[in-house]
């Protein structure tokens, strides 16, 4: 009996935990398109530029960015994304771009080096999104 409840509590936990939203080439248009919210504001569309080889150094807070209104987090791992990586150049991973209206407001790009730590934290990222809100109120 025990192992069988232990079996419900896990499969019901799994359900609950939200797992991180990704993009690539056949979706990302139609992702950074994609600007209401449930409330009908415009959201603001947040895509990491991702890869294996770096995921220590991902924006690993994206969950509490999740959470906020208006706001979708996305990964996007740059070796299924070839066309969106040239368009949006990016070179070094992680980069973040915030896109609201589809267009691309803020890029947050790791500094050439070995490292390549993440170009931002929390605060920041919350600084940034308040910043894009504000400017595409207009």
């Amino acid at each position: 009996m025990k192992k069988l409840i232990s079996i419900l509590v896990l499969i019901l936990c799994s359900h609950v935990v939200h797992g991180q939203s990704w993009v690539d080439d056949s979706n990302f248009d139609d992702t950074i398109a994609d600007n209401t919210a449930y409330d009908d504001n415009k959201s603001i569309i947040i895509i990491e530029f991702y890869a294996d080889f770096n995921k220590v150094n991902a924006f690993h807070e994206w969950k509490q960015l999740d959470i906020l209104d208006g706001v979708k987090y996305f990964r996007c791992d740059i070796t299924k994304a070839p066309s969106a990586k040239k368009e949006y150049r990016i070179r070094m991973v992680p980069t973040i771009l915030i896109f609201s209206e589809g267009e691309a407001f803020i890029k947050f790009k790791a500094k050439a080096g070995l490292d390549l730590l993440c170009p931002v934290d929390l605060p920041k990222m919350l600084r940034a999104i308040e910043v894009v809100k504000r400017e595409s109120q207009f």
